[in-house]
């Protein structure tokens, strides 16, 4: 079990909002979850650069396995990008679990005269993209020469390589063509409160279906990993003004989860907002929620430090213990 944070910070003061996170992702470690991700956004006020922000965490934990959901690829160099990664897995002994996904930036046309200058109309924002970060991650050869120049030592692959970190690369997928080709290429798979509708209805029955479809690819079949990543506010230790927040914040949202948003049809989960004992009973009856082993409980976006500590408290002691899970 796990958690999911966007890191969100004020403008004035970045430098507040930016260890709230990493206190956040303490605490987490000492209740016992087993992962901490963050979002990452861009020309935001939340966590811009997560491999930085994990690269900090990994000096302030020991244990628990640290995470991104979702780095989007069209952002970045897969070959730097690779090295960032290694580099911190390295520092975090091996708990890094990077999430990725393919796609232009958001919003491509406002940034890609600072983005791409040059190369716009050149860029493969497509699964490709993923491909080349796996490879780099894997070890494979990034040039043809290996040696020395001099007193100088190179090496033909990204460096440091960090074993075993491939394995821990997720993709987050939201239809059925991306969670086949998670599959297909033996990524893990990250599933959110958002997925394409596709002409269907019913958000937890599509989302079982991706799940299935994305197994049914996968190399190691039923035992590929799929993590889930609702919203979830158990309100057991909450204060009446704290409730009256998360009920007013789930409401809000509502609407959304009623039918497809936008051009690309998305589907919302709503949020699960009560008691552990409520929202254990409405997870037992998702039927996506019955098809995973891992979860990555989303934190609402605007909510105060205070309130990430009671929610957290309570997934640790209640609504774990709850659904089956042991710190």
């Amino acid at each position: 079990m796990g958690f999911l944070t966007i890191g969100l910070f004020d403008e004035a003061d970045p430098g507040r909002g930016h260890r709230s996170t990493l206190q956040v992702i303490e605490l987490g470690e000492r209740l016992g979850f087993d992962s901490a991700w963050v979002r990452h956004r861009h020309l935001q006020f939340g966590i811009s650069s997560p491999v930085a922000v994990l690269a900090a965490a990994t000096q302030r934990t020991s244990r628990i396995e640290l995470g991104t959901a979702v780095i989007p690829l069209g952002w970045e160099n897969p070959l730097r990008l690779a090295e960032d990664l290694a580099t911190v897995d390295v520092l975090s002994g091996g708990r890094l679990n990077p999430g990725v996904s393919a796609g232009p930036p958001m919003h491509f046309q406002r940034v890609r005269e600072a983005l791409y200058p040059d190369t716009a109309n050149a860029e493969d924002f497509g699964y490709r993209r993923v491909e080349r970060l796996l490879a780099h991650v894997r070890g494979e050869p990034v040039t043809h020469f290996r040696g020395t120049e001099g007193i100088e030592v190179f090496s033909d692959r990204v460096q440091p390589h960090a074993p075993g970190l491939a394995d821990r690369l997720w993709y987050g997928g939201g239809s059925f063509a991306s969670a086949r080709w998670a599959g297909e290429h033996g990524l893990n798979l990250l599933v959110s409160s958002v997925v394409k509708a596709e002409g269907r209805t019913g958000f937890a029955d599509i989302q079982r279906d991706h799940i299935r479809a994305f197994r049914a690819a996968h190399p190691d079949g039923e035992r590929a990993r799929v993590s889930q990543g609702l919203v979830v506010i158990p309100t057991d230790s909450a204060t009446a003004e704290q409730r009256a927040k998360y009920q007013d914040y789930a409401a809000e949202r509502l609407p959304r989860t009623a039918t497809p948003q936008g051009p690309a049809g998305l589907l919302f989960s709503p949020d699960f907002v009560g008691t552990s004992a409520q929202i254990a009973e409405r997870l037992h009856d998702h039927a996506a929620f019955r098809e995973v082993d891992e979860v990555a409980f989303a934190l609402p976006f605007s909510f105060e430090h205070a309130d990430y500590v009671q929610i957290l408290t309570d997934i640790a002691t209640v609504l774990g213990p709850a659904l089956g899970w042991q710190p």
